[in-house]
């Protein structure tokens, strides 16, 4: 079966087939550059880590590039490369994807080593002690990265039992004792047709994505066989809802010698089957969207105690975070995350304004361009859209959706959405010198954390 979904683009026809036994494909040609762009994607990703081993499903799909039938590690590498291929690799808590790109006339060979590497994967022992070994010092790399830290913390303390709060990476102590039999389990349980979705971008007809796309599916088993007793299609991981915050909390990860500190505060948001998901978007890129957004004008412009600053919904199977951000230097920390406060409460009690709103929608409408100018650009649309379970129309009617937001409808989101007395907020930075001013600043402040930097 073949079905065209319509993006707001005129031109745009992303087709989407069957690929036998589950498996579903993706299409958009474009023939401008002689290259074709490729994605073989799960609809599962990080969530389905077991309780005690965080960051077995990342680590198991990056053992696919380690070995694979009649290949080294090595020799996998040489291949991709003498194709002049690219392949990379993304882990999300509800998703996980290869893509990678080659120029056409390699498109065969590189779809031929695809199938091997995601349907023969050895596995070797070596390999995964020694990519177990290289996932725990990126770990303790990542500590040096206060931006990092800050959203791993805003994580964990928003989401704090739900599997949103894990991260893909997961922790030393949980990948140490993670087994080679650990990553076959999860491959056999997961890499199987139901679960797998495939998409090609660029230089490439129908006719080649539904033979490419079979060839590289049907390297894949039909059935999940986990060694747990099932036997049969992947069951999909059923992520509950998560549950907002309560009252302010204040997690402050200390940082010795910070003269920059990192702030997220922020709570649940939205989620893309909400009726006032739209209305929610634009009233936050007008808080915390655009470089004459709200924040902007306030933090940077007015006062120039961050450089960047902003405010963010995230978007996933379930309803996600809200979060404004921004990274003073230490002594006007308190001030800002004050200053945040404010605007946040003003924001909810006072909703949005018409000429606000005329703006973000103009501003919206204008850019989407850019978020379409490619084949790859629309195929990732089209993808979201399957592995993400997002309405049917989430794309193809996107901007109709944003035309459709009124000051109304915008304001009623906020409040609806947004409670300024349940928040998260997050700080990286010395806790000596600031924590006593930042936990002042903050009014109603119901439990403070102070946690050192290198914190499992």
């Amino acid at each position: 079966m073949t079905r065209e979904v319509h993006s707001t683009h005129d031109t745009t026809r992303t087709m989407r087939f069957d690929l036998g036994g589950g498996a579903v494909g993706f299409v958009e040609s474009a023939t401008a550059v002689p290259l074709v762009s490729i994605v073989v994607a799960l609809r599962t990703g990080s969530v389905a880590d077991p309780d005690g081993k965080d960051g077995v499903f990342r680590l198991m799909a990056r053992m696919l590039r380690r070995g694979s039938h009649g290949m080294s590690a090595i020799e996998v590498e040489h291949a991709i490369d003498q194709l002049g291929a690219e392949l990379g690799l993304d882990v999300s808590p509800s998703t996980a994807s290869l893509h990678g790109q080659v120029i056409r006339r390699n498109l065969r060979p590189f779809c031929e080593l695809l199938a091997t590497i995601v349907g023969k994967p050895t596995f070797a022992e070596d390999e995964f002690l020694r990519l177990r070994r290289e996932s725990i010092a990126e770990i303790y790399d990542a500590r040096d990265n206060d931006r990092a830290l800050a959203s791993r913390a805003f994580r964990r303390a928003l989401f704090a039992d739900h599997p949103y709060a894990r991260s893909a990476s997961g922790r030393p102590s949980s990948l140490e004792k993670l087994t080679r039999d650990d990553v076959v389990s999860a491959y056999q349980r997961h890499f199987v047709r139901a679960d797998c979705v495939i998409g090609f971008a660029g230089a490439i007809t129908e006719a080649e994505a539904r033979e490419l796309g079979a060839l590289i599916a049907g390297a894949l088993r039909e059935k999940s066989d986990g060694g747990d007793g099932h036997d049969g299609p992947a069951q999909p991981v059923d992520i509950p809802e998560p549950k907002p915050p309560a009252g302010r909390s204040l997690i402050f990860v200390d940082k010795p010698e910070r003269t920059q500190t990192q702030i997220l505060i922020g709570t649940l948001g939205t989620f893309p089957h909400d009726a006032d998901h739209f209305p929610l978007v634009c009233a936050t890129a007008i808080l915390g969207g655009t470089f004459t957004s709200r924040m902007m004008r306030e933090i940077r412009s007015k006062r120039g105690w961050s450089y960047g600053t902003s405010a963010r919904l995230t978007i996933d199977r379930r309803r996600h975070a809200f979060v404004m951000a921004a990274f003073p230097a230490s002594n006007d920390c308190a001030p800002c995350i004050s200053l945040e406060l404010s605007m946040l409460e003003q924001f909810v009690r006072g909703g949005v304004w018409q000429r606000e709103i005329s703006f973000i929608k103009n501003y919206i409408v204008r850019s989407h361009a850019f978020d379409i100018d490619t084949a790859p650009k629309r195929l990732g649309q089209a993808l979201d859209s399957e592995l993400l379970a997002l309405p049917e129309d989430y794309y193809t009617h996107y901007l109709d959706h944003v035309r459709a937001v009124t000051p109304t409808t915008a304001s009623a989101a906020i409040t609806a959405r947004i409670s300024p007395d349940n928040l998260v907020v997050v700080v990286v930075g010395t806790a000596s010198d600031i924590v006593n001013q930042v936990t002042a600043a903050i009014p109603r402040l119901a439990r403070h954390e102070v946690i050192p930097f290198d914190r499992e």
